[in-house]
């Protein structure tokens, strides 16, 4: 596509004389349209130049790594409901039809969105956020907001529990939440792929960071058998800052999340989760079993299992 520009000033009227003589007035009219045109030259370049890209092929991943939009999520919330019998898929379909875009545009994300196994009224998902501020406002934002104010009815009629919920943050930087590319309607016909696992730690106080490291060389042990790690996150001592939304006050925790391919995947990782089950509670550092939730991605997902050419 040509890029240059189009358009071509308009010339200052000459005549024989002296450029002093000249109307000041006019002189200032024609610089300003010339400055005019020249902006308007590089908007059409900047246009041309996104047309394309998208035309070449350009991609849209070399363009997110200069956007921090997409990453250093430090407060994550993950929120398991409990909805009516029989309407989870309904649900479901309510959610990613309004709400992930909504979240996105206001500042937040919603990583995912699951379905659990062994609980057919369980939906499950995480939403992040920038940090404890942005939680208040986003929140603020979208509840009193006119897009939840017309879905309230209906969404909030099919939930009958939505108060368990855990407020995390990273273990540390490198373990925060994975934010994948939203799930391609053309490319990804089938949805969102893989299977997502949780395992939830309930760590005596003042011991989050010792069992941590004491779980590190099993969590090394989940990635080497092929289970993709989304994070590892902890509870986060804060208030809570939109009382509206009730958290869970019973920690600490420790969440360890991450995603596997298909079933002979995660039939293998449960395996080697039962056998370092043992191991983990060995550390006197827990305050119960962990529990373990595996959840189906429910079409729209970002948190899936990503083929390495849309990773």
């Amino acid at each position: 596509m040509d890029l240059r520009c189009r358009g071509r000033a308009t010339e200052l009227e000459t005549n024989d004389a002296p450029v002093k003589q000249r109307n000041k007035g006019d002189m200032r009219n024609a610089k300003a349209t010339s400055m005019r045109i020249l902006t308007g030259c590089l908007v059409l370049l900047v246009i041309n130049y996104l047309v394309w890209a998208q035309d070449k092929g350009v991609p849209t991943a070399s363009l997110m790594k200069s956007s921090k939009l997409l990453t250093d999520f430090q407060v994550v919330e993950f929120r398991r409901y409990t909805i009516r019998e029989g309407e989870r898929e309904h649900f479901a379909q309510y959610f990613e039809s309004y709400f992930p875009e909504a979240f996105q545009q206001l500042g937040a994300i919603a990583i995912g969105q699951f379905l659990e196994r062994g609980n057919n009224s369980r939906f499950t998902w995480l939403r992040a956020f920038h940090n404890m501020d942005d939680r208040a406002k986003v929140n603020a934002l979208f509840y009193f907001g006119p897009l939840w104010k017309e879905h309230a009815a209906t969404l909030n009629s099919l939930i009958t529990d939505s108060d368990n919920v855990l407020l995390l943050r990273p273990l540390s930087p490198e373990r925060g939440i994975t934010v994948l590319p939203a799930v391609d309607p053309v490319k990804e016909r089938k949805g969102a792929q893989g299977i997502a696992i949780a395992q939830i730690f309930a760590v005596k106080a003042r011991n989050v960071d010792a069992f941590g490291q004491q779980a590190e060389s099993t969590f090394v042990r989940y990635r080497d058998a092929g289970a993709r790690e989304a994070g590892v996150l902890v509870t986060l001592d804060a208030p809570n800052n939109f009382p509206q939304l009730p958290v869970r006050t019973d920690g600490p925790y420790l969440v360890w999340l991450g995603i596997v391919e298909n079933e002979p995947s995660l039939k293998s990782f449960t395996h080697l989760l039962e056998s370092t089950q043992q191991s983990l509670s060995a550390t006197g550092l827990l305050r119960s079993a962990p529990e373990l939730v595996i959840m189906d991605p429910t079409r729209r997902s970002r948190l899936r299992w990503l083929t390495e050419e849309r990773k």
